[in-house]
């Protein structure tokens, strides 16, 4: 199967100054179906009637299954804010004939846009193979949260071969580029180099210009999640854990963690 589905806000100016982000692009291709939300949890750097922008991403059918090839493009125009989530974990499942699945995600955010993309876990089910593939092109003054969160195969089984590829540059230049392969076809994928056994990971990355002289030192989450600096104003959380829930703990920790960092270094903003 092959699906497509695009989105697009821009910001939309509003009497006394304030500003409103318009979905003006809303193309889906089951599986990928974009649905308007209200929000569906505590959100950073966003409040409820802040004209924020808020779409999910569900399921219109099973998969990704084996040769199935997907892709989503968003595109966040200049000054817009969009909260992007999904209702629901994704399961990678074999297909028939033993081919690969795909997923390419395209991102664009403009100059003083902001994404907050807070996707639910990929399950690797046993027997799968996929690729997912996200491309982030961040403009100057841009901000970014973007989480990604895997589990290695269903309860109670090992899981199939997903690698995970990701790039976001900022104003043109690299700022993230890291790849991912686990499971089987992985050398070397569950030693203590790797996932250590756990059979829950994940990452995630905050980017805010109110960083750039001043980025969040590195700092241990827990026993098994760290925020580590990167070379700009950003930050990545890495987490291992044994299961979802303990996953989702490490991550929300470390993001309100950066969050916080994040408002401490606003103009106006009392540290």
């Amino acid at each position: 199967m092959r699906a497509a589905a695009e989105l697009a806000v821009e910001a939309v100016a509003l009497r006394g100054g304030a500003v409103r982000s318009r979905i003006a692009t809303l193309r889906s291709q089951a599986p990928l179906m974009l649905r308007l939300t209200h929000p569906k949890g505590p959100e950073p750097w966003t409040r409820l009637g802040d004209g924020a922008a808020r779409v999910c991403l569900a399921a219109g059918a099973a998969g990704p299954i084996g040769g199935d090839a997907y892709a989503l493009d968003i595109q966040v125009g200049d000054g817009s804010t969009l909260v992007l989530r999904e209702i629901s974990a994704s399961l990678l499942l074999p297909g028939p004939l033993g081919g690969q699945s795909t997923l390419h995600t395209t991102v664009r955010v403009g100059a003083g846009a902001t994404l907050v993309w807070l996707p639910e876990p990929m399950i690797a089910a046993r027997g799968c193979h996929h690729l997912t593939d996200v491309q982030v092109d961040l403009a100057a003054g841009a901000r970014l949260v973007l989480r990604e969160e895997l589990l290695l195969g269903r309860h109670g089984e090992q899981p199939g071969d997903v690698v995970a590829r990701l790039r976001i540059r900022l104003d043109g230049r690299p700022l993230l580029h890291q790849d991912l392969a686990l499971g089987p076809a992985a050398v070397g994928w569950n030693s203590a180099a790797v996932t250590g056994g756990r059979r829950a990971l994940g990452s995630l990355v905050v980017v805010d210009p109110a960083w750039a002289d001043d980025p969040p030192p590195a700092t241990l989450v827990g026993d098994t999640a760290a925020v580590l600096p990167l070379p700009g104003p950003a930050a990545l959380v890495s987490a291992l854990a044994d299961d979802a829930l303990q996953l989702r703990a490490c991550m929300d920790a470390g993001l309100a963690l950066l969050t916080a960092s994040s408002e401490d270094r606003r103009p106006g903003v009392a540290s």
